[in-house]
């Protein structure tokens, strides 16, 4: 799995949200973008850890 494809979804959603700074969806999806494309490196790490490094659409160990 590619962090750059889930970042790209998590962006989709980001944009598809209100944009209104008091809707905690809206802060939520807008945080997690900013910090996920701060540290996209260790999340790639991360995602190489939970779907054991392949380019599986689930984590590692799950039906």
């Amino acid at each position: 799995m590619k962090a750059e494809t889930l970042l790209a979804k998590l962006n989709e959603l980001r944009k598809d949200a209100s944009g209104d700074e008091t809707d905690l969806e809206w802060l939520a999806l807008h945080h997690a973008f900013c910090f996920i494309s701060y540290k996209i490196g260790d999340f790639q790490k991360y995602l190489d850890e939970a779907f054991g490094g392949g380019n599986a659409s689930r984590p590692a160990g799950k039906p």
